[in-house]
């Protein structure tokens, strides 16, 4: 009937993705090293290092009180890749039918829609350096959401 005409023969499509941060190592100034071309990293001070997952200005995600800089010569106590980045949620879908115009002609629409849920993607963090005011701050963001919707005719 009208409603099976209007209703029917769609196709639903999506696909679902997570992913987890990748891991990154803290830094500190290497200047008390006094060893060209080698990445410092801070000491930990804590045994462990909290997440409060706080995002923007002013907001860090990992505790900096965790870390402190290096006093004299030699390599921090922190880890390497200890930590991860803020990982991925994303959700694209489409939408699709084809339309019978008449016998040789037919119609057919798609719309599509790219991050669905217009999830942020936080990807990295202002400063990695233990000594930046704007140390483990997520202050930038993307992956806002994208449509498009297209019709194509056969005939």
């Amino acid at each position: 009937g009208p409603a099976a005409m209007v209703l029917g023969g769609w196709n639903v499509n999506g696909i679902f993705s997570a992913y987890t941060g990748t891991p990154f190592t803290v830094t500190a100034p290497g200047s008390s090293l006094n060893a060209p071309d080698n990445t410092q990293t801070p000491d930990q001070i804590n045994l462990s290092v909290a997440q409060p997952g706080l995002i923007g200005p002013g907001q860090h995600f990992y505790d900096p009180t965790a870390f402190a800089a290096v006093s004299g010569v030699r390599f921090g106590t922190a880890g390497r890749n200890d930590l991860r980045y803020p990982g991925i949620l994303n959700t694209d879908l489409s939408l699709s039918r084809t339309f019978v115009i008449k016998e040789r002609v037919k119609a057919s629409f798609r719309a599509e829609a790219f991050n669905f849920a217009n999830t942020s993607h936080f990807s990295s963090f202002s400063s990695l350096s233990v000594t930046s005011p704007s140390f483990l701050q997520v202050t930038s963001s993307s992956g806002e959401r994208q449509v498009r919707f297209g019709l194509r005719v056969q005939f």
